[in-house]
Parts: C-alpha cells; sequence; structure tokens
C-alpha cells in the first residue's frame, strides 16, 4: 500500500482498518511501501514488511516470494487485480474490474499501453486461473468475469466496495472556487477521476456543451489524476465554444474534493466501465446529485438514487444535465436518496465479507 490515491487504494486500507479487528484470532502481515513511513495499523495482531517495489510492478508480480520471507503465511490476500508468481499458500485476488483483458485501449491508448496490457493481462489471467478464492467489488465485475471465464464462477465472491465516512457534506470556501477559476456565483458541474478512456471525459465536454451552449452562469469543473494528454480535451471544449467554462484541476486536497462535491450541481460521471466508481458513492455522500452511466457498476453503485444515461448518447448526457440544474425539487430528491444509498455502503461490510473468505479457505 502506497501513497497514491486511488479506488484500489481505498480498497486496501479498509482491509487494514478493520479485517485485524474482525478477526482477532488471526495474524495478519501487511506489506507495506517503503515510502508510506508511517505504520498502518496499531492492531495487536499485526505486523508490518516495508517494501521497495510497488504493488503492480514487475518485481512483486513476478519475484515477490523472492523478495520476502512468507515461510509460515497461510492465506495471501492480493488486492489489486494481479496475483504475484510462486505463492504457495491458499490465495485470494480482488479483481477489480477486467479491461486489461476486455478492452485495453480503454485503460491506455499510448505506445506504452501494450507493455502494461502484458504485464496487467498476465497478472489477472494468473488471479482468474490460479488464485483459490476470486473477490469483486461489485455483482457487475462478477458477471463480467464469469462471461469472459465462465469456469471460474465457482470461486468468485462478491465484496461490494463501501464509501469512507471522511466523505460528508462541507461548507464551500468561495476562494477555493475562485482559484479554480470560476466566477463569482457560477455554479459547476463537476468530473472527477484519472484521465483514461474508459472514463469518456470526451462525452462528458460534449454532454456538457450540449446542455448549457446558452448559459454562462455554468461551468466545468474537471478533476484528473493524470494529465497527459489533457491538450486533446482543451481543444475540444474550444471547438465546442465552451473552453472559457472548462476548467482542469489535476488532482486536488481532500478538502477540496469535499467542498467541490458538496458545492457542485452534480457529479457528471459517465464512465463507460467501472469496477465499482469510487467518485459516485463519493459524492452521494457528499449530497451532490450524480449523472452517471447505464451500464457496468454504476448503476448497482447508485442504488437507484442517480439519473443514469447512456454514456456514448450526447444527448441523453445532456438532457441528465438540464434535468438537475433546471428542478431543484428532483435535485433534493437525488441528494436524500444518494445519503441514503450511501449508508448501506460500508467498508466494515466489504471487510467482513472478505474475512468469510479467509475464514472459510482456512478451514
Amino acid at each position: 500500500m502506497g501513497n497514491k490515491p486511488s479506488g484500489i487504494g481505498e480498497v486496501t486500507r479498509a482491509l487494514v482498518d478493520h479485517a485485524p479487528l474482525l478477526a482477532p484470532e488471526h495474524r495478519f502481515i501487511l506489506i507495506r511501501n517503503a515510502d508510506h513511513c508511517e505504520a498502518l495499523s496499531k492492531a495487536d495482531n499485526v505486523t508490518e514488511i516495508p517494501l521497495h517495489n510497488p504493488a503492480n510492478g514487475p518485481g512483486t508480480l513476478w519475484f515477490l516470494p523472492s523478495i520476502i520471507d512468507l515461510d509460515g503465511v497461510d492465506l495471501f490476500h492480493a488486492p489489486f487485480n494481479i496475483l504475484p508468481r510462486g505463492l504457495t499458500m491458499k490465495t485470494v485476488a480482488t479483481v477489480h474490474d477486467i479491461m486489461w483483458l476486455t478492452h485495453p485501449k480503454w485503460c491506455n491508448p499510448r505506445p506504452y499501453g501494450l507493455i502494461e496490457r502484458h504485464f496487467y493481462g498476465h497478472g489477472i489471467n494468473r488471479a482468474l486461473n490460479e488464485a483459490s478464492a476470486i473477490a469483486t467489488v461489485s455483482e457487475a465485475t462478477k458477471q463480467a468475469i464469469i462471461e469472459h471465464r465462465p469456469h471460474v464462477a465457482q470461486r468468485l465472491h462478491v465484496t461490494l466496495s463501501g464509501v469512507s465516512r471522511r466523505f460528508r457534506k462541507v461548507a464551500v470556501d468561495p476562494a477555493v472556487l475562485r482559484d479554480i477559476g470560476l466566477k463569482h456565483d457560477q455554479n459547476f458541474i463537476l468530473t472527477a477521476g484519472q484521465f483514461a478512456p474508459y472514463k469518456n471525459h470526451e462525452g462528458a465536454i460534449e454532454g456538457f456543451a450540449k446542455a448549457f451552449a446558452n448559459r454562462p452562469d455554468i461551468a466545468l469543473v474537471m478533476v484528473q489524476r493524470r494529465t497527459s494528454g489533457i491538450d486533446k480535451l482543451v481543444e475540444l471544449a474550444r471547438r465546442l465554444g465552451v473552453e472559457d467554462r472548462v476548467h482542469f484541476t489535476g488532482p486536488v486536497e481532500f478538502d477540496t474534493l469535499l467542498q467541490l462535491y458538496s458545492g457542485a450541481l452534480a457529479l457528471l460521471h459517465p464512465s463507460l466501465c467501472e469496477g465499482f466508481g469510487n467518485p459516485v458513492a463519493e459524492a452521494m455522500a457528499c449530497g451532490c446529485p450524480v449523472i452517471t452511466s447505464n451500464v457496468s457498476a454504476m448503476p448497482e453503485v447508485a442504488g437507484g438514487a442517480a439519473l443514469l444515461v447512456d454514456p456514448r448518447a450526447c444527448d441523453d448526457i445532456a438532457r441528465a444535465l438540464r434535468q438537475v440544474a433546471e428542478d431543484s425539487q428532483l435535485a433534493s430528491r437525488m441528494r436524500t436518496k444518494g445519503l441514503k444509498r450511501t449508508e448501506e455502503l460500508s467498508w466494515e461490510s466489504f471487510a467482513r465479507k472478505n474475512v468469510e473468505i479467509y475464514t472459510k479457505l482456512l478451514a
């Protein structure tokens, strides 16, 4: 576990926080990224081993048993899609999605993506073929795996992801919005997530431009973890005549993210595929109405609290955006439903389901 914020990081954090407490009869060994200097857990039944190799790196994938001493380990859980080679104990692999196997260009269309495709394809295939149990963070991912590899169905377990209680509605500081580039009293739509083709940020900009071509009082804020290739999005916004109303922030501090979720007219998350879709749950937990895709895991995560759209249909996205922006009663109902839905997305419940898998395998 390292310092880079991600959906996989949230899953790992939940296991670290809850699993040792839920299973005090077991001893847990946490392999910690050496760049993370502080201890991950204070539980009495936890030991930590610092490792300089990243979780999703070649050293971990191919040489982990040679790098650290795993003697005496009865079960190994890899919560990061790939399963390291050479493990002789029982194993659990959390497979968040299989896009690297089914739609690799959605993940990284650049030349370097060919290398990543080989790496992740190798690691995910080993997880599917060799893991004693395969955990998925949504029913949607489970079904996608079954369609791709029907013979692994008996080893699949759904451990639905949660949302941290850190995500909550907060007061918005106007100075924070000004720093992003928003004008005084300008409302905004929010899109959050790494810049990758499957996130469909082009569709978000096109839908925004169609919905609010004549609404200079509404802007689009795009929070992206990756910024390479952003020039294409800037050019798209320019061609659509909304360049001055589309603001790209890059990564932001957690407090800023809370304010953006809390202050947005809506979160627009028109992703083509997700293992879970953390921004959907995070936004709802902050009282933000959500517009998201009607495919993959998004309807499952939203649980009836969001407006669902065809992510490939610009008109459909625009229609939903106008509905939320122009119907305050609809937006209010969506906020209430969203908050209620996130109460059901518990990280403790997620960890408990994983501990149940451990117990079954160790028995």
